[in-house]
């Protein structure tokens, strides 16, 4: 399996950041996801939250890196938040990244009420993980999809947002 993971991974581009280093975690607060979202105003974006304990996110990740990289060279970014406690970026988190998705970057929420976070996006989520948010150029919610999704569904729909002007 981690073959696999690894033969799927690649460096995510982090709307308003520069290339990521291989698993880099880089700490970020509600306000900031906010200011992140702005900047990459007119393509379309993904968010999608996540944590290392919630199995059907850790399943997503690979889908996640694999339309990233279809979608490199057009103006899309991925924007990954993981909602695991603050406290345990460097013990766990960093640690779970590199063994098993070294290609992956994410963000690390610093906000203790995971609430708070995902609010940046969506003031009325419902504590499901994992959630993942389709923005449109115009930086409104598309689509959003809870639970198990299929890389070619996530994929048709990047696409479609794309092709819309």
């Amino acid at each position: 399996m981690k073959a696999l993971l690894t033969a799927l991974g690649c460096t995510l581009l982090i709307a308003g950041a520069p290339a990521l280093a291989a698993a880099q975690i880089t700490p970020l607060d509600a306000a900031g996801l906010r200011a992140t979202l702005e900047k990459a105003r007119g393509s379309v974006i993904v968010v999608n939250f996540w944590a290392t304990w919630c199995r059907p996110c850790l399943d997503e990740i690979p889908l996640l890196q694999s339309v990233a990289t279809e979608f490199a060279e057009q103006e899309f970014q991925l924007v990954s938040v993981s909602l695991d406690e603050p406290e345990s970026m460097e013990s766990q988190v960093i640690p779970f990244m590199k063994k098993w998705f070294p290609q992956f970057a994410s963000y690390q929420s610093v906000e203790y009420n995971m609430d708070t976070m995902v609010s940046a996006v969506d003031p009325n989520w419902n504590e499901v993980l994992p959630t993942t948010y389709l923005l449109a150029r115009d930086g409104s919610v598309a689509k959003i999809i809870q639970g198990k999704f299929s890389r070619q569904d996530l994929a048709e729909r990047v696409a479609k947002l794309l092709g819309a002007e």
